[in-house]
């Protein structure tokens, strides 16, 4: 069986009396595509919430290999590997493609303020070496041509892009990517969903992704998770869950 890479136990998240999360276990695998899929409210970005540490869990464990984050602040658990995007755009719009991607290179920074402010020495080596990690990013996504550019100006397919490789330029252990695909055209989800396996087979990155385009998850996923007002109601293989019958009431409704 596959190394796990992160184990979620008998996670539960409750904001008063309104049950976000109940008792969610959670295997992802090492240099796996790991899907979380439900339908609207089912708690997935709950979950990604908990992960990235932006909620801290009524109860549960998040172990990453092996070490528990729960209660770590958010810049704690992306010093530890883990990189996120957002389902609505969360980019700096009046920089640059490249300085977007240089705040991505901020967990790696370890120069103090004042050899920064000198730019010299050490400040100087750290900002060639960041700066030529931020123009690999840029080629393996595709995006010379903006490099330069305020990301306000882009199109909104290139911005989802943007973000993605400011999460890149982290150098991540694990990539979680919020709707990747949220609001895009039959062309650009293609070239998404290209990039995602990509950053899979190319920089061995696991990925855990909450996505509605079913046909994407079904192509590229190697494992999906099925969230139903907050408890898992099934995980397994594309095939699996596919023929599921649990997962086929949750989105189309029980029969009468």
């Amino acid at each position: 069986m596959p190394l796990a890479l992160m184990e979620i136990e008998a996670l539960s998240l409750n904001f008063g009396g309104i049950v976000a999360l109940n008792n969610v276990d959670m295997r992802v695998h090492k240099g796996d595509i790991h899907a979380l899929i439900g339908p609207n409210g089912a708690g997935k970005t709950s979950l990604f919430n908990c992960l990235s540490g932006v909620y801290h869990p009524t109860q549960g464990k998040i172990a990453l290999e092996s070490r528990d984050i729960v209660g770590l602040k958010p810049h704690q658990i992306a010093r530890m590997g883990v990189a996120r995007t957002f389902q609505n755009i969360e980019l700096f719009a009046n920089m640059t493609v490249i300085d977007n991607l240089l705040l991505g290179r901020h967990v790696h920074m370890h120069s103090g303020p004042f050899s920064a402010s000198l730019f010299h020495g050490k400040a100087l080596k750290e900002e060639i070496q960041h700066r030529e990690r931020v123009e690999e990013v840029i080629d393996f996504l595709e995006i010379e041509k903006v490099r330069k550019k305020t990301v306000s100006t882009l199109p909104y397919g290139i911005q989802k892009r943007v973000e993605l490789g400011r999460a890149l330029s982290m150098d991540p252990r694990i990539l979680l990517l919020d709707e990747p695909m949220a609001g895009m055209n039959v062309e650009e989800t293609e070239d998404i969903a290209r990039f995602v396996l990509d950053i899979k087979e190319e920089l061995g990155i696991t990925i855990i992704m909450v996505e509605h385009d079913m046909g994407v998850v079904m192509d590229i996923a190697d494992t999906i998770t099925v969230l139903d007002f907050g408890s898992k109601i099934a995980e397994g293989s594309p095939g699996e869950i596919q023929s599921d019958r649990r997962v086929i009431e949750a989105y189309l409704g029980q029969e009468e």
